[in-house]
This record gives structure tokens, C-alpha cells and sequence, in this order.
């Protein structure tokens, strides 16, 4: 099966989801992050740069649980609403 390219769009809100990420992690390294959640600091690294726009629910789901951010302030934020960081409870 051949993906799609993705959209203009897909790839911005891959950028606002790196974005919130970052801030997110704050101060805490990228590897710790990265292990908390399960995945390789390289895969958070691509994430975080936007060059991983589109990850895996599961790799979303895991990296919202180590950085204490609910998933749906997760989907909010790659769909595009406004919301300040931690403003899902």
C-alpha cells in the first residue's frame, strides 16, 4: 500500500504538536522523556522538530502519559484550537 503525501495542513499541525511537546518537556532531557514513554529519543526528536508530523495514537498516547498532558489537549492542539499548555483537566 502506498501513503499518501501528506497535506499542507498535516504537516503544520505536526509542527504545533512538536511545539507543545517541547514545552511541554520543559527542562527534562529528551532521553528521559523519550524513555518514560517508550519510544527513542530519535523518534521524539523527529516529533518534536515536525519531521515526524503524523505519529502513531499509541506513541501519543504514551508520550501525553510521561509528560502529564491529557491526550485530548493533544488533539486539540494538532487540530489546531488554541489552548494553553496543561488547560485540559
Amino acid at each position: 500500500m502506498v501513503r499518501q503525501p501528506l497535506t499542507p495542513e498535516q504537516i503544520e499541525a505536526g509542527r504545533r504538536l512538536g511545539a507543545l511537546l517541547r514545552r511541554a518537556r520543559a527542562g527534562r532531557e529528551l532521553t528521559e522523556v523519550a524513555h518514560a514513554a517508550g519510544i527513542s529519543p530519535e523518534t521524539l526528536r523527529k516529533i518534536e522538530t515536525g519531521r515526524l508530523p503524523s505519529p502513531g495514537f499509541g506513541t501519543i498516547v504514551c508520550l501525553g502519559e510521561a509528560l502529564g498532558l491529557p491526550v485530548q489537549e493533544l488533539a486539540e492542539t494538532w487540530r489546531g484550537v488554541d489552548l494553553p499548555l496543561g488547560a485540559v483537566s
